[in-house]
């Protein structure tokens, strides 16, 4: 299975300097052994998008609404998402779950909304470091699957401890193996086969330093980049990190 390398931008980047990055990245992307997205501000979709045609980078969104259409003042439905050209679209951030109070059956319906509309969800799941703490976080992850993930999901699940993201700090190595051991797990459990193989990314302070050994933990199926992905040489650099670890676990 390729990896996938996501970068979601987040409330970051005009017009200029996304451009810009984006047409670092089409000429660098070229031949990699995985998949690059990038998910910029939804004002940038439509101009990127179109910059990006035939090229091997994908767009994808932040987030949308569970209508199609309807009186929902400042909000973009999914079908508008894959009008401007996205494939992907990012649902249930912890920073969506947290500053917009989004609960697993508003992710739910979400989910359902994306794929309707032809979207792949890449659907965020993660503990905070209290739960951590108190070492619940197999029980709010499980949760948070079961309840986020219809039963005929497809797409893609991000792992992202919430205590890890922007901060610098990662979890070890062992304690991210046995999470993503933990999610696959669930989604056989929750999905039957369509969860066997089914791409976890890893997102939390994931940078250049350490994605080469992230991406060769077992069930990592890629990841989830906020900084580094503001940075093409950063973003790059761990786009590289997994197609080494592809060239390097491929049969000869």
């Amino acid at each position: 299975m390729r990896q996938l390398i996501a970068g979601n931008w987040k409330m970051n980047m005009r017009l200029e300097d996304g451009a810009a990055l984006a047409a670092k990245l089409r000429r660098a992307a070229d031949g990699l052994a995985c998949d690059v997205l990038i998910c910029p501000p939804a004002t940038l979709l439509l101009t990127l998008s179109a910059t990006l045609i035939g090229s091997p980078v994908a767009i994808g969104a932040q987030d949308c609404h569970a209508k199609p259409s309807g009186a929902h003042t400042g909000d973009l439905s999914a079908p508008q998402i894959r009008d401007a050209g996205a494939t992907y679209v990012i649902l249930g951030h912890s920073e969506r779950r947290a500053d917009h109070a989004e609960s697993d059956a508003v992710v739910h319906a979400k989910v359902q909304a994306a794929v309707a509309a032809g979207l792949t969800p890449i659907v965020c799941v993660g503990e905070t470091e209290a739960q951590r703490l108190a070492g619940a976080q197999n029980e709010v992850v499980g949760a948070q699957l079961t309840a986020s993930l219809p039963p005929d999901f497809q797409g893609v699940v991000a792992y992202e401890p919430v205590w890890a993201i922007g901060t610098g700090r990662t979890p070890s190595e062992a304690d991210v193996a046995a999470m993503h051991g933990f999610i696959r797990q669930t989604l056989v459990s929750h999905l039957g086969a369509a969860g066997q193989g089914m791409r976890i990314l890893y997102g939390g302070s994931v940078k250049p330093s350490n994605a080469a050994s992230l991406m060769a933990l077992p069930e990592v199926g890629g990841a989830l980049i906020g900084g580094a992905s503001l940075v093409a040489e950063d973003f790059l650099a761990i786009a590289h990190a997994s197609d080494a670890v592809a060239r390097a676990t491929s049969p000869r």
